[in-house]
């Protein structure tokens, strides 16, 4: 019986963090890239070889097409294959419109957008080489509503909604499945630049089901959609947000 291995950028913490521990959890050897926090990394790797399954960890980033080629064969080099890639890794710096400059929007584009269609690419490349079906996850998010702190944000996270779209149809005559998952408030690092403990209460309060999601719940998810379970199932956005964003 063939291992099922999944690749999962940004793996260090948060949701790609969950997202390593449910795929581990639910069968998969990962690999589990990582930036700036070796320790964090580790952590998330003994947890996948505490579930029984192999880690390897991937230090880089995803700004660029090299960048990304390199990640995604060093997964395969290490585990020998890629059935299920998660492009998780992406950045938020928090600035004004006005005062915005090209470096910063160029910068949030590379990461968020540029990393997600080619480690998408790379990955799709060994998948048809290979003849594996597999499953490519985008993370989108509820700021594609809107961010009055993120334009460059906002349009990579609605951007991965087209991409997706279109890599879905792209991909379809090799059985490779694409989709999107774009969560709402969620208790990671990334909410808590710039909003005090209060002000996030008050935020979740606002929501319909009043708290933050928690990663497991957007990992549980991922897990579900990168199973035979959804085998008919590409070209989709989920919105996991709740009840805030009604899609």
């Amino acid at each position: 019986m063939t291992v099922r291995t999944a690749l999962v950028t940004g793996a260090q913490q948060g949701i790609g963090a969950a997202a390593a521990r449910a795929l581990a959890m639910a069968g998969h050897d990962v690999a589990i890239n990582w930036l700036d926090d070796q320790a964090a990394a580790e952590a998330v790797a003994a947890d996948v070889r505490a579930a029984g399954r192999r880690a390897v960890l991937l230090q880089g980033s995803v700004g660029t097409a090299t960048e990304c080629a390199a990640l995604v064969q060093g997964a395969i080099d290490a585990l020998g294959r890629i059935d299920v890639l998660v492009n998780n890794a992406g950045i938020f710096p928090r600035v004004e419109f006005l005062d915005m400059t090209e470096a910063e929007w160029d910068r949030v584009l590379d990461v968020n957008l540029k990393g997600s269609a080619f480690c998408a690419q790379a990955a799709a490349r060994h998948m048809v080489a290979a003849g594996i079906q597999g499953v490519i996850l985008n993370l989108s998010s509820s700021s594609v509503r809107g961010a009055v702190l993120g334009v460059h944000y906002s349009a990579t996270k609605t951007g991965i909604i087209g991409i997706t779209r279109s890599m879905a149809l792209a991909l379809a005559p090799h059985g490779i499945r694409v989709n999107a998952i774009a969560p709402g408030l969620t208790d990671t690092a990334q909410p808590r630049h710039g909003n005090t403990d209060a002000e996030l209460a008050e935020m979740a309060k606002a929501l319909p089901l009043g708290r933050m999601g928690r990663p497991e719940e957007i990992a549980g998810l991922m897990t579900y959609l990168a199973s035979d379970a959804a085998a008919w199932i590409t070209g989709q956005v989920y919105h996991i947000n709740g009840g805030v964003y009604l899609a």
